[in-house]
């Protein structure tokens, strides 16, 4: 891992993920008790003082780039999967 990412503390992978490597992200909660620099590093320096953030990498490339959103941006996110703002992009 480089040193330029933050380690979370657990990857979780969506319960409808198929298991045979098809297309799936993973979340995790990241940079819990990291310092400025690091999210700096990560080109995260400006939420750096926004708590931790939510990392998002593609399971099948977990070494890969990630993205770093904080709490309320993941959240408004998910909610617009919810209510299926997103759905013409299928």
């Amino acid at each position: 891992m480089g040193s330029a990412q933050v380690t979370p503390t657990t990857w979780r992978k969506s319960s409808f993920s198929n298991g045979t490597g098809g297309n799936c992200v993973e979340v995790a909660l990241a940079g819990e008790g990291h310092d400025e620099v690091r999210y700096e590093e990560l080109g995260a320096g400006h939420k750096a003082d926004l708590g931790p953030l939510i990392a998002l990498r593609d399971s099948k490339n977990p070494d890969g780039p990630r993205l770093y959103f904080t709490r309320s941006e993941f959240e408004a996110f998910r909610r617009g999967v919810v209510a299926g703002e997103f759905d013409d992009l299928r």
